[in-house]
């Protein structure tokens, strides 16, 4: 059976998840190939765009905290 994740491994888990679609959302596409090369979760950004700003922020922020 899995082990349950507790709240600071699924707050770690869920930033390392934005920081990754951040990083495929915000990437250039590349002169002469293909435009629509830079795929990314849809479902992901929805969830990005449900939460507040200051749970936000704190996920952007979370290896900064420590």
């Amino acid at each position: 059976m899995p082990r349950k994740l507790n709240r600071d491994e699924k707050r770690a888990l869920r930033a390392s998840s934005l920081a990754l679609f951040l990083k495929s959302y915000g990437r250039r596409s590349q002169k002469g190939v293909e435009p629509n090369d830079r795929r990314y979760d849809r479902q992901e950004e929805e969830a990005i765009k449900r939460l507040s700003p200051d749970e936000l922020d704190a996920l952007l922020r979370d290896d900064e905290e420590d």
